[in-house]
């Protein structure tokens, strides 16, 4: 199932890359948006190039996407693609490789395609509903699959978000967390699901659907879980975008230390 949507939101991703790369190994202005994030030109073409793939493949599919209006006329579609062209825009301004293109399909509120592209270094993550998450490099796919440590952990926290609650919750287990390690916007989540690590923290309300939708479905398929603190899934094409619990991803239910 979903095989044609995966191969479209996985040409998106290729079609986003080489414009993102070019503005990525050149220089560029930096605009700053009324939430105080930063965006530059590479956010908004990229944008463009995957709404404008996937919209001629699936024009009855709604669209919710960081860099364009929200039409809230997407509630009322079953089909949702959520975008975010450039997530981890910092990371493209520090230009430290660790930025992702994140493409993921809604289905009546849930994610059913994810795909996490890594531009700068040619990687890609994704998974579909049922069908395994994979990691694709060099043109070769391999299926991937959390861990079961369920001591001596690895903590992987934001490379800029890191905030005082997340830090509490860590030296409150560092009987169990041994390590902690920055990492980029989406890939902390795609180094859960590829055992690689075992947990992260995103105790803040400041995230949003296109942050966590495509990372949602691979970390499940990899056998790893993604909750808020209340122990709920998340949902998406909600009216309120804002992950306002905030999340934690953990390799097992029973990392989910809080």
């Amino acid at each position: 199932m979903f095989q044609k949507e995966l191969n479209a939101a996985l040409e998106a991703a290729e079609k986003a890359k080489e414009v993102i790369l070019s503005v990525y190994h050149g220089s560029f202005d930096i605009e700053i948006k009324e939430d105080d994030s930063p965006v530059t030109i590479a956010d908004k073409m990229a944008d463009e190039i995957i709404r404008k793939h996937l919209s001629a493949l699936f024009p009855t599919h709604a669209f919710l996407t960081e860099e364009s209006e929200d039409d809230l006329n997407r509630l009322n579609n079953d089909f949702v693609w959520i975008v975010d062209p450039v997530d981890g825009t910092k990371d493209f301004i520090a230009k430290d490789d660790e930025f992702t293109t994140n493409i993921a399909l809604c289905y009546k509120h849930e994610i059913v395609v994810g795909v996490i592209s890594v531009p700068a270094r040619n990687e890609i993550y994704y998974a579909t509903k049922n069908g395994g998450a994979y990691y694709l490099h060099d043109g070769k796919a391999e299926r991937i699959f959390a861990n079961n440590k369920t001591n001596q952990l690895t903590c992987l926290t934001s490379v800029f978000h890191l905030n005082k609650q997340e830090e509490a919750l860590i030296e409150k287990h560092k009987d169990i967390i041994s390590s902690v390690v920055k990492a980029g916007s989406s890939l902390k989540a795609c180094y859960i699901a590829s055992g690689k690590a075992e947990i992260s923290y995103r105790m803040s309300p400041n995230t949003k659907e296109w942050d966590t939708a495509a990372s949602e479905i691979i970390i499940s398929e990899s056998g790893a879980v993604m909750l808020t603190p209340a122990l709920k899934k998340m949902t998406y094409n909600r009216e309120d975008v804002y992950n306002r619990e905030g999340y934690i991803i953990a390799n097992k239910i029973e990392n989910i230390l809080l």
